[in-house]
């Protein structure tokens, strides 16, 4: 089975790759098409010239990679992936043979966690309008980061059942430092999670935005909960 997870940024999705990983017959992928993105667009990102540097930049062979065998002989491919970083041309071919979940979080968590690490933040930045687009294109399920940490070895049963992949309690730890196929921008992004051995409890009460973040939750808001509504669990 091939999982492709689609989320924005600062959404539990580090988190969910771990314990995908923790199962010992999944593979991972973390964010493939990232130095792709970042070539192509030119754009101003932590570690941007690293990133390019160390992963494959070129996003046909990045597709080719994500249909190809599956690393070190394991049953499963989890592909951690961002919406925003499939850019138009970017080879799609690779999806036909995905089974497809949608990751998401109320919009103003996320401006407020990604905030702390960049400045300037924009609603493409974020994802939201490329997911509820990738969603009608590819269909799937939609979790809520929020309900995962409500209940994560609830949610994680049910997701299993839904894409027909059996459920392990292994997913619900692992060792702390990190996974050998994180990517290169882990020691930019990656440290709270590196000192986790399991999900975080429930969420605190919800950051309250003010200015130009609390216009963009604004703006992302109703993308969120056109997916929100169809959310499992």
């Amino acid at each position: 089975m091939r999982i492709a997870m689609w989320s924005g940024p600062r959404n539990l999705s580090t988190a969910l790759m771990y314990a995908f990983a923790a199962r010992g017959d999944c593979a991972v992928l973390d964010e493939p098409f990232y130095a792709p993105y970042l070539a192509a667009k030119g754009i101003d990102h932590p570690m941007r010239d690293a990133i390019i540097a160390a992963h494959e930049r070129d996003a046909g062979k990045v597709g080719a990679a994500c249909a190809g065998p599956i690393p070190e002989g394991k049953a499963h491919l989890y592909l951690k992936l961002m919406p925003h970083q499939m850019l138009a041309g970017f080879p799609q071919d690779w999806m036909q043979d995905c089974v497809h979940v949608h990751l998401i979080r109320h919009p103003a968590r996320v401006i407020a966690s990604y905030g702390a690490k960049r400045s300037a933040i924009t609603l493409d930045d974020i994802g939201y309008r490329q997911q509820a687009a990738l969603f009608a294109q590819t269909g799937g399920h939609v979790i809520d980061s929020s309900d995962i940490r409500e209940n994560p070895a609830r949610m994680l049963r049910l997701l299993c059942e839904l894409i027909g992949l059996d459920y392990r309690d292994s997913m619900l730890h692992w060792a702390a430092g990190g996974h050998k196929d994180d990517g290169i921008w882990a020691s930019h992004w990656y440290g709270a999670i590196h000192q986790s051995t399991g999900f975080a409890g429930p969420e605190s009460a919800m950051p309250q935005l003010s200015g130009h973040d609390a216009e963009l939750a604004e703006t992302a808001l109703p993308y969120y909960e056109g997916l929100a509504r169809v959310r499992i669990g």
